[in-house]
């Protein structure tokens, strides 16, 4: 393969050139689909240059790398910072498809849900592609634009945060034509400082689609928070039924377990739409998707069925039934106000014998123990016939439940004495991995 080999230094646009010819890119030497771009990202545990000849061996067409001493043939490019190149390079692909609408979605709870919902609602009616699981990060965000494919439909993108300046970072690579804050709640305060800080941080999108002059806001009219942030911005406004100013607005019906609602606009009759979420609080992730389809003409029909027909994923919000108990699973992540949210609702659903097993909620600094007291009170007056809390946050509290250290103990407890016939919520962290339970259960 010869001696050192370097690129001269090479500008984003003839790297673009490459992507072009190779439009697949990978991160992970471990997955190299044959012809694709590896960039090779560092971690605290980890150099990618270590294993860019690898990724290269296995499959991939280009390694981008920052270490020049790894390059040993044409076949690498040789950057500064392998994550800059890879994030301008995202960047420079969206602006090649002036023609596709993007919509940025953040906020502290709901988001992924309600990207998940407004791409069914858009489906419908074009071409969509969204974020795929959770990469709403620095490096997912990078990622998921790179999938973006021709000059039409939707994207929609995810983005997260949990530190000051990461939403405006993210609107500067993602250039959103439109921007939408599901809600703003009490999450990674930690990394915020304040609730303050977690409203400065979400709002850096309405303050990048101001200062760029972009079409506009989908904005919840329900959240006195989000229409104090918006002020007198562009911005299509739904709610619930009292709602200032909305456009559409909806309320629910019932949950047991299922949300059933309805909405309607100023002069039209009441759409009835039966969902299969769990939780009363996705009236607002619904009613977002909804302002989304109507103002890009999605038909009213069309937006009931997508609506009717979204199956949630990924632990979130989900009902299942297993041979022994009924299971609302609710485990990918937790704040306090997601798991107020989940509590309530869980008071709500109609269940003869129901049970809770609540995790750890992570970052949030020195509110921690107070937040997570708040919950037990909570749980306290849930009705639930047995409560179990998991984690060393949790075990600081007042309290007269079951506790467990850690995932492994439940686990454990479990097979020694099997439950059953319970209606059971599942919520925590994802750091505490109660997404483990259900096959125990």
């Amino acid at each position: 393969m010869g001696g050192l080999y370097v690129y001269e230094k090479m500008s984003i646009e003839e790297l673009y050139d490459i992507y072009r010819q190779h439009p697949v890119v990978t991160t992970d030497s471990r997955r190299t689909p044959k012809g694709s771009m590896f960039f090779a990202l560092k971690g605290d545990r980890f150099d990618g240059n270590q294993y860019a000849l690898g990724a290269l061996e296995s499959g991939c067409a280009v390694a981008v790398v920052d270490d020049p001493k790894v390059a040993v043939d044409r076949r690498f490019v040789v950057v500064d910072d392998v994550l800059q190149t890879l994030q301008q390079l995202a960047h420079h692909h969206r602006e090649q498809m002036p023609g596709k609408m993007i919509i940025q979605v953040t906020g502290t709870n709901g988001k992924t849900t309600t990207k998940e919902l407004v791409a069914a609602v858009l489906s419908q009616v074009a071409p969509v592609q969204w974020t795929q699981g959770n990469l709403n990060n620095h490096i997912g965000v990078p990622l998921t634009l790179l999938t973006l494919e021709d000059d039409n439909g939707f994207g929609i993108i995810e983005t997260g945060a949990n530190h000051p300046g990461e939403i405006a970072f993210l609107a500067d690579i993602v250039d959103p034509d439109m921007g939408l804050i599901t809600n703003v709640g009490r999450a990674h305060l930690e990394g915020f400082g304040s609730f303050e800080g977690v409203k400065k941080t979400k709002g850096e999108l309405y303050d990048y689609i101001r200062r760029e002059n972009k079409i506009g806001i989908f904005l919840n009219a329900s959240e006195p928070n989000l229409v104090e942030m918006a002020g007198d911005m562009p911005a299509v406004r739904y709610g619930l039924t009292d709602a200032p100013g909305a456009e559409v607005w909806g309320e629910v019906v019932e949950c047991n377990p299922f949300v059933k609602f309805r909405y309607r606009q100023e002069h039209t009759g009441w759409h009835v739409v039966q969902t299969h979420l769990i939780g009363a609080y996705n009236i607002h992730n619904l009613m977002a998707a909804i302002a989304v389809g109507m103002q890009f003409g999605v038909p009213f029909a069309l937006i009931d069925e997508a609506l009717s027909g979204y199956q949630p994923t990924n632990n979130r919000s989900e009902f299942r039934q297993t041979g022994h108990n009924q299971l609302v699973i609710d485990a990918y992540n937790a704040n306090p106000t997601s798991m107020a949210a989940a509590l309530d609702n869980f008071r709500q659903i109609h269940a003869e014998h129901k049970m809770m097993i609540l995790g750890d909620m992570r970052e949030l600094g020195e509110d921690s123990e107070r937040e997570h007291q708040r919950i037990v009170d909570m749980a306290r007056e849930s009705g639930a016939e047995e409560v179990w809390l998991v984690g060393d946050n949790f075990a600081h509290t007042q309290n007269d439940f079951r506790l467990f250290p850690d995932v492994e103990a439940v686990k454990a407890a479990l097979k020694e004495h099997p439950v059953e016939g319970r209606t059971i919520l599942i919520k925590g962290s994802n750091g505490t991995r109660l997404f483990q339970l259900p096959e125990f259960l």
